[in-house]
């Protein structure tokens, strides 16, 4: 486990894609349970279990981009189109025998807990930002479901193998609300986030479409409003704010940052606030009656 800070971006990058990047144990038993009957599912079904887990993506497009053929000329910005080109039988070859988060961090339980909560932040905004594109009538609805779940990738790795410094981070802003997260991620990683983020989809050779989304977020987490994002882009708003959402309903549906993140959704959606209200499940208390569901495929 990392106890310092590396010196500068490139060396966390070379540190993150040099390892063995763990995923959960959800993944690893429904993944073994899928190969006892591969013969008889298909790539949907293996995608589904994949997009539950933003490590796993990740690890299937880094996969996908280290062997890519040279005649490919076409991005692979998809869980499913991933699968179809590696194929069912070489997926499971390729993918068995992983490491568990759960394995990683049994001496951290409070870091598993934090990055538990982190990767069900992104699952929610995953959930949010499908919705979304498909009221859009988005042309790759499956695309956007990924870079939202890979969005907050740099904060998971942190928790899996620098345990301690994630949660420092949280606990210098419990003591100062108004500490910019930037500001502590700097002090704490000695370099904030969203620079390791550029570095990792530059290293892992992501799509570039894929790593456009992924990167729009400006390098802090303030409150997102309209012109704070390319508006001119509705691919890029749909996943910064559905990102914003997330980060935001994590504190409480009393945060003070929601009203501007559903103003700026309603005008993304063009949607009135009490169709929003009722989609997000707030229209009768101030909190969901039900959590969205993980992201899944189309």
């Amino acid at each position: 486990m990392i106890e310092q800070p590396f010196p500068d971006t490139e060396s966390w990058v070379e540190f993150y894609t040099q390892a063995d990047l763990p995923i959960l144990r959800h993944t690893q038993n429904e993944l073994e349970k899928l190969h006892e009957n591969a013969e008889s599912i298909s790539g949907r079904v293996i995608s589904s279990a994949v997009l539950k887990d933003p490590l796993m993506t990740l690890k299937v497009l880094a996969y996908l981009e280290k062997h890519r053929p040279k005649t490919q000329r076409t991005d692979i910005t998809t869980i499913g189109r991933a699968i179809m080109m590696i194929g069912i039988d070489p997926f499971f070859a390729n993918f068995k025998d992983q490491p568990s988060v759960e394995d990683q961090l049994q001496a951290y339980p409070k870091a598993k807990l934090g990055l538990l909560k982190t990767i069900n932040r992104a699952r929610k905004a995953a959930h949010w930002a499908r919705e979304w594109a498909m009221m859009r009538h988005d042309l790759d609805i499956d695309e956007i479901t990924v870079a939202t779940l890979l969005h907050d990738i740099p904060e998971i790795l942190m928790w899996c193998f620098a345990p301690s410094m994630p949660s420092r981070v949280h606990e210098m802003q419990l003591r100062d609300r108004q500490l910019r997260t930037v500001t502590a991620q700097q002090e704490v990683y000695g370099i904030p986030l969203h620079e390791l983020t550029l570095g990792l989809v530059s290293a892992w050779h992501l799509p570039k479409l894929l790593a456009t989304l992924i990167t729009a977020m400006p390098p802090d987490d303030e409150k997102l409003t309209v012109d704070k994002v390319s508006t001119d882009n509705p691919r890029v708003r749909n996943v910064s704010l559905a990102v914003d959402l997330a980060r935001h309903s994590a504190n409480g549906w009393d945060d003070p940052a929601l009203p501007d993140d559903f103003k700026a959704i309603e005008e993304l959606l063009h949607i009135n606030h009490e169709t929003l209200m009722r989609k997000l499940g707030l229209e009768d208390e101030n909190k969901p009656k039900t959590s969205p569901d993980p992201a899944q495929p189309q």
